[in-house]
């Protein structure tokens, strides 16, 4: 019954704060930041600053779609934040950017992430068929429940890995934005409070996780 109330839990958290990071975007989105410049000038100011000439930026379609993406070396701007200027993006843009610093840096929570996404892209193509099949089958099979167990704990392992990776690249962000005089003050505090509650998505899907492992873990303690 306490798993239970623990997913319930962590579910309503999540929505919480799904809604509260889509409303401080929006209401962050109305607040300019000085020179006019938008997020794409933001992330290539910063790339810049850092000495990074092999990075990209460029728009990508949808909301909150952003992301670094260190194979092709591309900071993918959803087009509010690679048009804003406001200080929801450059935010956004200087986290985002924050990433490619870390790849640049050879940063060690990310190259760990890396390495894992392999493993973890097969994992999360046959983790619920397994578990499924674990589940209907743990009477005859409790070994084929047992390995889609360990498939998914290695999901949960990459979700607790994420984040040391984007609470670091917040602070590099952060830290940039206010020296480089693009968000002072109180332009500087809302950004982090931005910042931090996309921080929270993290932790609450790492948590949601590991509550989901620690369900299937009981399932097969109690399959006798």
């Amino acid at each position: 019954m306490g798993i239970y109330i623990i997913f319930c839990a962590v579910a309503l958290v999540s929505y919480l704060i799904q809604r509260g990071l889509k409303s401080r975007i929006e209401e962050y989105s109305k607040i300019e930041i000085p020179y006019g410049l938008t997020g794409k000038d933001v992330a290539e100011k910063m790339l810049h600053d850092h000495g990074i000439t092999d990075v990209k930026v460029q728009s990508t379609g949808g909301f909150l779609t952003d992301h670094y993406n260190p194979e092709t070396k591309i900071i993918n701007l959803s087009e509010d934040i690679y048009y804003g200027n406001n200080v929801s993006a450059a935010a956004v843009a200087a986290h985002e950017t924050g990433h490619a610093v870390q790849h640049a840096t050879a940063y060690s929570f990310l190259k760990l992430r890396s390495a894992l996404v392999p493993p973890v892209s097969f994992a999360s193509r046959w983790v619920q068929w397994i578990l499924l099949a674990g589940v209907l089958l743990i009477q005859v099979f409790p070994f084929l429940l047992l390995a889609g167990i360990v498939l998914f704990a290695l999901t949960t392992l990459f979700s607790f890995v994420t984040l040391p990776v984007e609470i670091n690249a917040s602070a590099r962000a952060l830290n940039w934005l206010e020296s480089a005089n693009i968000c002072t003050g109180e332009a500087q505090t809302k950004a982090k409070k931005a910042l931090s509650m996309a921080a929270y998505t993290y932790v609450i899907a790492a948590l949601s996780s590991l509550a989901t492992l620690a369900y299937y873990v009981l399932i097969y303690l109690k399959r006798r």
